[in-house]
C-alpha cells in the first residue's frame, strides 16, 4: 500500500533548528490564543511521533485541527510530547508505545489527549489535514459512539482510540471491521504470551463487538467517506483495560486466572494491535478476506450457533431454526435452515442479539 504523504528531502541541521523553533513558536501563540479565548471546555492534544520528522509533520498538521460545527467548534491546545511524566502512571507513555511499535504505516503518528468529546469525530472531520495512519487515544471520552448510534461508555481505565485508513476497493470496504476485530483479538493474546501471563481467549461476537468469558470488553466503529477515488476510513475502539465496569476488563481477568498477575498496559495493547493490524491488513488488500476466514473463525463465537429467524413481518412471521455456517462474501452471516434452505441474516440494530437466540431481520441468500 502506497502512503500518500511525502516527507521533504533532508535539510542542514541549521535550518532544520529554525524550523522546530518557529512550530514551537507556532504553537505556543495558538495554546496562548485557545487561553485568552477562555479554553475551559476545550480540548488539549500532546503530538508525539516515532521519529523526530514525524513529530514535526503531525505537530504542523495539528495546528490547525477544528472540533466541532457551527457555534459548537470545540477550541484546540497542541503541545509537543516532551516525554515529562514519562513512567509516573499518569497519561499516556508514548514514549513506551513508541518503543514498542513496529508497524511501519500505522500508528506512528500519536495524538493523546486527558480529555476529549471524540477521538472519532477528530480523525474523521479531520481526515485530510492528517496523515494516513494517524491515531487519537484519549484518557477520557465524553462522546464515544457506537453501532446504530449507541453511545459508548468511556470510564477511565478504557483503552479508547481511533485511526485513519484507506481503500479503494468499495467491495471489500464492509469487511474491514473483521480484520479489526481480528488484529485486536490476536494481539492481546500474542501480548499475554510475550508477556508470559495467562492467555486471555478474547473472541469476537458479529459483526463487530469483543467479548471475554461471556462478556462484552470491547466494540469497534468503522465509518468512511469516498474522496478522490478512495474510500477514508475512520476506525474507533474502545477496550476495557482497567474498568470493571460496565462489564468486566482486561487486567480483572488476569487477576481472576492469577492472583497478584501483572498488569498488561494500555501502551504495550495498542502497539501490538497496530503490529498486528499492519500484518493482516496488507494480507487483505492484497489477497482479500478469504485468507484470513480461517483466522477469523476461529477467534469468533458463532460457528454452529443455532438461531431462531422471524420469515416475513416481524409480528406475523414464522419462527425458523437456523445454523450459522460462516459468512457470505458480504459480509453477512450465512445460516442454513432445518430443510437445507440458505439464509444471510443482516444486522438491525440493537435487536440483533445471539445470545438471545433471536434475529429479527432476515433476507433470503
Amino acid at each position: 500500500m502506497r502512503f500518500p504523504v511525502r516527507f521533504p528531502p533532508p535539510v542542514a541541521a541549521a535550518a532544520a533548528a529554525l524550523a522546530a523553533v518557529a512550530l514551537l513558536r507556532y504553537l505556543y501563540s495558538r495554546s496562548s490564543m485557545a487561553h485568552r479565548r477562555g479554553n475551559a471546555g476545550g480540548a488539549t492534544l500532546v503530538v508525539s511521533g516515532k521519529s523526530p520528522q514525524d513529530q514535526q509533520l503531525l505537530a504542523s498538521a495539528a495546528g490547525s485541527l477544528a472540533l466541532g460545527e457551527g457555534d459548537a467548534v470545540e477550541e484546540i491546545t497542541v503541545s509537543l510530547d516532551s516525554g515529562a511524566g514519562t513512567g509516573t502512571g499518569l497519561g499516556f507513555d508514548a514514549g513506551s508505545y513508541m518503543g514498542a511499535l513496529r508497524a511501519g504505516r500505522f500508528g506512528r503518528w500519536l495524538l493523546w489527549s486527558p480529555r476529549l468529546g471524540s477521538t472519532h469525530d477528530l480523525v474523521a472531520q479531520n481526515f485530510s489535514k492528517l496523515p494516513v495512519g494517524v491515531v487519537c487515544v484519549a484518557c477520557v471520552q465524553f462522546k464515544g459512539r457506537g453501532r446504530s448510534k449507541n453511545v459508548w461508555e468511556s470510564p477511565p481505565g478504557c483503552l479508547m482510540f481511533s485511526f485513519t485508513s484507506q481503500m479503494k476497493e468499495a467491495q471489500k470496504l464492509p469487511l474491514i471491521q473483521y480484520v479489526v476485530c481480528l488484529a485486536m483479538a490476536e494481539a492481546i493474546k500474542e501480548l499475554c504470551c510475550s508477556k508470559e501471563l495467562p492467555e486471555l481467549d478474547v473472541r469476537i461476537k458479529w459483526p463487530n463487538d469483543l467479548y471475554l468469558k461471556g462478556l462484552k470488553v470491547g466494540g469497534i466503529l468503522c465509518t468512511s467517506s469516498y474522496d478522490q477515488k478512495v474510500y477514508n476510513i475512520c476506525t474507533g475502539i474502545g477496550l476495557n483495560v482497567d474498568n470493571e465496569k460496565p462489564t468486566t476488563c482486561l487486567n480483572a481477568a488476569l487477576q481472576e486466572m492469577k492472583a497478584n498477575s501483572p498488569k498488561l498496559k494500555q501502551e504495550d495493547i495498542l502497539a501490538s494491535f497496530f503490529n498486528k493490524f499492519e500484518v493482516l491488513f496488507d494480507i487483505f488488500s492484497n489477497q482479500g478476506f478469504q485468507a484470513l476466514e480461517e483466522q477469523y473463525y476461529s477467534s469468533w463465537l458463532h460457528s454452529g450457533q443455532k438461531v431462531v429467524v422471524q420469515d416475513g413481518h416481524e409480528t406475523r412471521g414464522v419462527d425458523s431454526v437456523v445454523t450459522i455456517q460462516g459468512l457470505t462474501p458480504t459480509g453477512y452471516l450465512y445460516a442454513i435452515g432445518e430443510e437445507g434452505k440458505s439464509y444471510e441474516l443482516h444486522p438491525d440494530g440493537n435487536s440483533f442479539d445471539f445470545f438471545t437466540g433471536l434475529v429479527r431481520r432476515k433476507m433470503d441468500a
